[in-house]
C-alpha cells in the first residue's frame, strides 16, 4: 500500500475519523456541544490544505451517545455545522459527515469497522473509488474499516505507537502531521 500514496492526485477521496483526528479525543466522555470542543494541533490548518487538494473529504464518525440517550441527533447536527463553518472559514471544504448513533453491541452496518457509512459516501459521489482513498483514524476499528475497502490506512497516535491488531500502512501523532509529510515528500502540491 505504501507505494500507492505516491499515485496520489486530485481524484482521489480523503475519510476521515472525528475524535481524535479533527478535535481532541474526550475519554469516555462525549462531546455534547460545541464549547466541549478542542481542535487537534493544527488541525483547521491541515483540514484546509488537505480538503482543498482532494476531489471528496468526508467524516466517518461512530457516536453512539446518541443510541445511549447522552446526546440529541439535533446536538450532534449543531457540532457539525460548527466544524463545516469553521473548516469553510478557514479556507478548506468537508463535503459531508456521517455519523453512526448505534450502539456497538448492534453491530449496525453503519458503525465501523463495517462499511455502511463508506458506502453511502460512494453511493452520494459517485466519483469515490475506494482504492484511490485513504482513512485517517486513530481507532483499530477505522483502520480495518479502510482495510475492508482497500483503502491507504493512516493511524494516528499521540504516542507513535502503531496497533497490533492490524498493519497499517502510515503512522503519525496528529493530523498536521500527517499533511506535512505528504507536503514535505511532495505527494501533494497545491
Amino acid at each position: 500500500m505504501k507505494d500507492r500514496i505516491q499515485n496520489i492526485n486530485r481524484n482521489w477521496s480523503l475519510f476521515l475519523d472525528r475524535d481524535g483526528v479533527i478535535n481532541e479525543l474526550l475519554i469516555d466522555q462525549y462531546i455534547k456541544e460545541w464549547k466541549d470542543w478542542t481542535y487537534t494541533p493544527n488541525a483547521l490548518l491541515a483540514l484546509e490544505k488537505l480538503t482543498n487538494f482532494f476531489k471528496h473529504t468526508v467524516v466517518v464518525t461512530n457516536q453512539q451517545g446518541i443510541g445511549k440517550g447522552l446526546m440529541t441527533e439535533a446536538q450532534l447536527s449543531a457540532i457539525h455545522n460548527n466544524l463545516i463553518k469553521d473548516v469553510a472559514k478557514a479556507g478548506g471544504k468537508i463535503d459531508k459527515i456521517y455519523h453512526a448513533p448505534q450502539l456497538a453491541k448492534h453491530h449496525h452496518t453503519w458503525r465501523k469497522p463495517r462499511t455502511g457509512m463508506a458506502k453511502q459516501a460512494q453511493k452520494d459521489f459517485s466519483a469515490i473509488n475506494f482504492n484511490k482513498s485513504i482513512m485517517v483514524g486513530d481507532f483499530v476499528t477505522d483502520m480495518k474499516f479502510a482495510d475492508k475497502l482497500g483503502m491507504i490506512k493512516v493511524f494516528i497516535s499521540k504516542t507513535m505507537s502503531q496497533p497490533k491488531e492490524i498493519e497499517v500502512d502510515y503512522c503519525f501523532k496528529n493530523l498536521a502531521q500527517f499533511y506535512g509529510f505528504l507536503d514535505d515528500n511532495k505527494f501533494i502540491e497545491l
